[in-house]
């Protein structure tokens, strides 16, 4: 027989004998989160103002606390690539979710699902299922869009990468674009259950702004609140320093796929050393071991650690064997540990198939920083360069509460280790190690 007495739907859980990540500082303090609004709660309020008490304390014997961790450059996990359409087109949205469930165990909570130089009729295909979750707030749907990000086809031909020139074209026009894209994945619309702006399904848009009209069409991207990235670019210190100033706030995977430092022409990584008058963008940086030599990093760090994020750049090959893969042109790619390289060629690098916290462990170890300072890099400053420090990347009341609990192992040779052991999404914990 049910009981008679009502029940709280709301389920408090505290976190308590644990070190949160709060700016610089692993802080000994206790956290609340609600299952309810998926919120973060304002523990004092919610114990003195309401009487309210935790329904769940987990003692978590010192491991640290910190915000899910987010990926902006992700083309793919686990088999599957965002930029593949399936012969049964309708499967696509299946097997997102799936890779959602997957992709949440490694900790990251939240991410930017990546489209390379695809034929238009890809992003026409793909984006409706990239979007924001916005309003959706399933913790077991596991990890969330905060909107695409589209790297190219707008990039220079002469550093494609492995972007297929024949899918590379030139922007002239916002219509170039729209034609692409898709005009209603670049516009703001309108919710018509509450009245509400829903923002651009396109979050991050990586194009080379020396390239045709690119540059003066920077304003008109980021006034529709988009990210402009320079990436995939020949762009000098110059022409860089002038994307900058038209509205450009990020640098896709510095030092790879354009121009070289040069002590007469530092390119666009000159322009992490820009004057105040104009702000220094934020940056990504792959720290698998293969893309960038540790010290580069760490150069780029010293120069501008504010802006300093890592990401992945992992393609579908993140969690699967070794061996030889299709890729989406018809092409191969051969992938041995976390190397990926395309068939038939020495050593054209074909993105990574590393997780995001051993790119966060790798940095920790070549950079010789603080573990706040190698999480910051995938929670707090990702949240400050996408706008939503507010609610994500960010263990303040009420942000979403995506938390990953993570311990930190030693070997013998002193390599400093984090280990994800449990990952909470909206206030609910939806995985754990031990489990």
């Amino acid at each position: 027989m049910p009981s008679a007495v009502p029940t709280r739907k709301d389920r408090i859980t505290k976190f308590t004998n644990c070190r949160l990540v709060i700016g610089n500082e692993l802080v000994e303090q206790d956290l609340w989160v609600s299952s309810a609004t998926g919120k973060i709660v304002r523990s004092q309020q919610v114990f003195y103002g309401e009487n309210v008490v935790p329904d769940i304390t987990i003692d978590l014997r010192g491991k640290i606390v910190a915000p899910g961790l987010i990926d902006v450059q992700l083309n793919g996990a686990f088999g599957f690539n965002f930029s593949q359409i399936p012969e049964d087109p309708s499967t696509y949205g299946k097997t997102l979710r799936q890779v959602n469930k997957r992709l949440i165990q490694t900790g990251v909570t939240s991410y930017l699902p990546t489209l390379t130089s695809e034929k238009i009729e890809v992003y026409h295909q793909a984006l409706p299922f990239l979007g924001p979750s916005g309003t959706h707030r399933i913790a077991e749907d596991g990890s969330e869009s905060l909107g695409a990000h589209v790297e190219g086809p707008f990039i220079n031909p002469t550093k494609n990468g492995i972007h297929k020139v024949g899918n590379i074209i030139p922007a002239h026009s916002i219509t170039d674009l729209e034609t692409c894209y898709l005009s209603s994945h670049l516009n703001p619309t309108l919710d018509p259950l509450t009245g509400t702006l829903r923002p651009p399904i396109i979050k991050k848009i990586t194009a080379a702004p020396e390239v045709a009209n690119m540059m003066s069409l920077i304003p008109e991207i980021t006034s529709r609140g988009i990210i402009y990235s320079i990436g995939h670019t020949e762009a000098t210190y110059e022409e860089a320093s002038l994307a900058v100033a038209s509205g450009a706030t990020m640098i896709t995977h510095l030092f790879n796929a354009m121009r070289p430092l040069h002590h007469r022409n530092p390119g666009v990584f000159g322009v992490l050393g820009l004057a105040e008058s104009l702000p220094r963008p934020y940056f990504g940086i792959i720290a698998d071991g293969i893309h960038l030599h540790p010290t580069s990093i760490k150069i780029a760090f010293n120069a501008h650690p504010e802006g300093f994020i890592l990401v992945t750049d992992a393609m579908h090959l993140v969690g699967l064997e070794d061996g030889v893969y299709e890729w989406t042109n018809g092409e191969r790619i051969i992938k041995v540990g976390a190397k990926l390289i395309l068939e038939g060629t020495v050593d054209k690098i074909a993105g990574s198939s590393i997780t995001l916290i051993e790119c966060v462990t790798n940095f920790l170890n070549w950079g010789g920083v603080s573990i706040p300072a190698a999480l910051k890099a995938v929670t707090s400053t990702p949240a400050a360069m996408l706008g939503m420090s507010a609610v994500k990347g960010n263990l303040v009341s009420d942000a979403d509460a995506d938390l990953v609990v993570i311990e930190e192992e030693h070997d013998a040779n002193g390599w400093r280790n984090l280990r994800i052991d449990q990952v909470w999404k909206f206030g609910t914990k939806v995985w754990d190690r031990e489990l």
